[in-house]
């Protein structure tokens, strides 16, 4: 007979804005603090702002002209550099208790953790056990936590996100017969993981509005309606989850892509942000020669300021598989001209590009129009370009085109994750 198993799901209270706290020696239930970069306007987008100022009704990944006028805040600038220190210090603490085989970092800010085998090792309940993983990141690190606990992943992840934020020690437990008691019925059901918002409407058209409604529609249905991911929402609907941290540890992609996206900082017109885009794909050529793979296949999107047009997009087939900037950029030139329709009032808000199906550079071929000794040269270049920036930061050698008024590139090579790294960083401004 198996063990039963035990899994916590941690996730740190509005990250970003707590660890800007704990910087500061300041309470983040008594604080009033945003992050946000204050470079991008009174519209700048909130990354995270404190639970105090979230009491307050504020909502989250709101924009700072969102923020009632008579509720005074501090603005922090995103150090995400910062940020994964923290990270990487939670996940130090998590070691200390837990083997890095039972752990699974689904974020910067949570994670999944298998305790079943640590319990009688700590003799600990789980409560007990989540308790003291807490105590240790709010006592070392400052961070407020909440966890959940399940008999299975998904339900660790459902007691975290949804039964652990009406308890008093923040902490939720969850196994299927429980699952089902309480929440089989409970409203939206967007707030159930996995679950978006299109999913949602599809099931509204069979009068299917929570997971009981799911469980009791006929298989057969559910398979016709969303295909193979059919399974995965009936057995979320019952509360099972046959997934493994080990079979998550052990998967393979068999698909691979490199993609970059970004909103960004201002309204642009649409030759503004063809010379982002042209940015993006000489970037992304880079970064393939840097993961020595190459692309057939690239994908571009183009999303419009307030929606005020559906967004635009397309894909293109090379002559041959490639990750030289030469053959890319004028393939995203004209993929752009073609498939991005702006009328040229609406301005471009938000860029995508993909490079798909991404095989080993070991498989290039060159096309009949290719001179391979041009080829190889262009390469050598490229090459010598990314050890340079590699060595010596990110702008050292650039192109006339990253000195254009609109280009971002300059910018962004100081960002992670598409926010700012936060070295040399000011300090705070105070709202009101």
């Amino acid at each position: 007979m198996s063990l039963q198993k035990t899994y916590f799901c941690i996730d740190m209270k509005s990250f970003y804005a707590s660890v800007e706290c704990a910087e500061r020696g300041l309470n983040p239930f008594e604080t009033n603090l945003a992050v946000a970069d204050l470079t991008r306007g009174t519209n700048a987008l909130c990354l995270a702002i404190s639970p105090k100022m979230k009491a307050l009704g504020v909502k989250n990944r709101c924009r700072l002209s969102e923020i009632p006028a008579d509720v005074k805040y501090i603005v922090a600038p995103p150090r995400m550099a910062l940020y994964i220190e923290y990270a990487a210090d939670i996940y130090s603490l998590y070691l200390d208790y837990i083997a890095a085989s039972d752990i699974h970092v689904y974020s910067i800010d949570e994670s999944f953790l298998d305790v079943t085998a640590y319990l009688d090792l700590y003799r600990k309940t789980p409560a007990e056990l989540a308790k003291l993983l807490m105590n240790e990141i709010a006592s070392k690190c400052g961070i407020p936590s909440t966890a959940g606990i399940g008999t299975n992943l998904y339900l660790s992840k459902i007691a975290l996100d949804i039964t652990a934020k009406h308890s008093k020690d923040h902490i939720g437990y969850l196994d299927e017969e429980k699952y089902r008691k309480e929440l089989w019925t409970h409203r939206p059901i967007t707030d159930f993981w996995m679950v978006a918002s299109g999913t949602a409407k599809r099931l509204e058209r069979y009068g299917v509005f929570d997971m009981k409604g799911i469980a009791e529609l006929p298989a057969a249905l559910v398979y016709k309606i969303f295909g193979k991911n059919a399974e995965l929402l009936i057995d979320h609907a019952w509360g099972r989850e046959p997934c493994l941290i080990s079979d998550i540890k052990s998967y393979k992609t068999k698909s691979r892509s490199v993609s970059f996206s970004q909103i960004l900082p201002r309204d642009y017109t649409l030759r503004e942000a063809r010379t982002v885009m042209l940015e993006m794909a000489v970037n992304g050529a880079e970064e393939m020669m840097r993961r020595k793979v190459i692309t057939k296949k690239i994908s571009i999107f183009a999303g419009y300021s307030r929606d005020l047009k559906p967004p635009d997009g397309g894909s293109v087939r090379l002559l041959s598989a490639t990750n030289l900037a030469s053959k890319i950029r004028p393939a995203v030139a004209e993929l752009y001209d073609r498939a991005v329709c702006g009328d040229g009032v609406v301005p471009v808000r938000r860029l995508g590009i993909s490079f798909d199906d991404v095989s080993d550079e070991g498989c290039e071929g060159y096309d009949l129009f290719t001179d391979p000794d041009l080829a190889e040269k262009e390469r050598a270049v490229q090459r010598a370009k990314i050890f340079i920036n590699e060595r010596y930061g990110k702008n050292s050698v650039l192109t006339g085109m990253n000195y254009l008024p609109e280009g971002t590139q300059r910018e962004r090579n100081g960002f992670i994750g598409g926010h700012r790294a936060g070295y040399g960083d000011g300090d705070v401004s105070d709202n009101n």
